[in-house]
């Protein structure tokens, strides 16, 4: 049964000086897709300034601020409303000629299709000893591999609030063992890259009165794309696929590809900056 959503973010910034020129580009607005629909936005700014809308490099809209005078505090409201679908995860059938699937993984063509998700990058990227983690079995299917490698980054990171920032590298990670959904998603997505699977990070909203452990603003899970069946999403945060209580925004490489807020700053002197994210559904 679909499910009505609902959907506050608020941002809050407060500088010690005066700003004199700022702009902002804000990832966060619900895409629409198979599993949801009917998107509308609502976006407000406590200096009245136009809002620009705009598309970015990979499709996904954003929001673009660039305010016309100085300040010293500003607030940001943004209000979604979707329908959520209810869609079978496992309607597809699995090849029965295992082998033949994962020679798919190897063809020349196959890897030029997918390169840009198939490259480590900056918050993907694991030394090569740290690359022998997690290696795939080639007597089971594709599909099983990744519900085993979701299971494994679940039970190696331990969900730590504070451990790590948007900044912490993947090394650090797998060091400590210690990390919030982001780092769940960015070794999920290093070791099935270095496996031969194509993989997205994932950024969007997680309805959390399930029980399900995420960050309190935007959650991160992953996208793989396994030959003969397509994209499929993997919350390794959670141990579970993607279902109806994510709602995506948008998709990437990386963190930085889906950062939900970005933004230049002219002003002297430090800011405090508070961000948060309220769900509701209702079927």
């Amino acid at each position: 049964m679909p499910r009505d959503i609902e959907i506050t973010y608020r941002a809050k910034n407060i500088y010690d000086d005066w700003v004199h020129t700022a702009y902002w580009q804000f990832l966060i607005i619900p895409v629409e897709n198979d599993s949801q629909h009917n998107v509308e936005i609502e976006f407000n700014n406590s200096l009245f300034a136009i809002t620009e809308n705009s598309i970015n490099g990979y499709g996904f809209k954003t929001l673009r601020i660039h305010p016309k005078k100085k300040f010293k505090k500003v607030t940001f409201e943004a209000k979604f409303k979707l329908i959520k679908e209810d869609i079978d995860l496992f309607d597809f059938n699995i090849n029965p000629n295992v082998s033949a699937a994962h020679a798919e993984l190897q063809k020349l063509d196959f890897r030029i299709n997918y390169e840009r998700f198939l490259k480590a990058t900056t918050f993907t990227n694991l030394s090569f000893a740290q690359e022998q983690l997690y290696a795939f079995d080639s007597t089971i299917s594709i599909f099983k591999n990744l519900e085993n490698l979701n299971h494994w980054v679940y039970n190696f990171i331990e969900f730590s609030t504070g451990a790590t920032d948007v900044s912490t590298m993947l090394n650090d990670v797998v060091t400590n063992k210690k990390g919030v959904c982001q780092d769940f998603a960015h070794l999920f997505c290093a070791l099935a890259r270095i496996n031969g699977i194509p993989t997205r990070y994932v950024s969007g909203y997680l309805d959390q009165t399930h029980g399900f452990k995420g960050d309190s603003q935007m959650h991160a899970w992953v996208e793989c794309y396994i030959p003969e069946i397509g994209w499929k999403g993997f919350d390794p945060t959670n141990n579970i696929l993607a279902d109806m209580n994510h709602i995506k925004v948008c998709h990437g490489k990386d963190y930085n590809d889906c950062a939900p807020l970005k933004g230049i700053i002219y002003s002297l002197g430090t800011n405090k900056t508070k961000h948060s994210v309220t769900l509701q559904s209702q079927q």
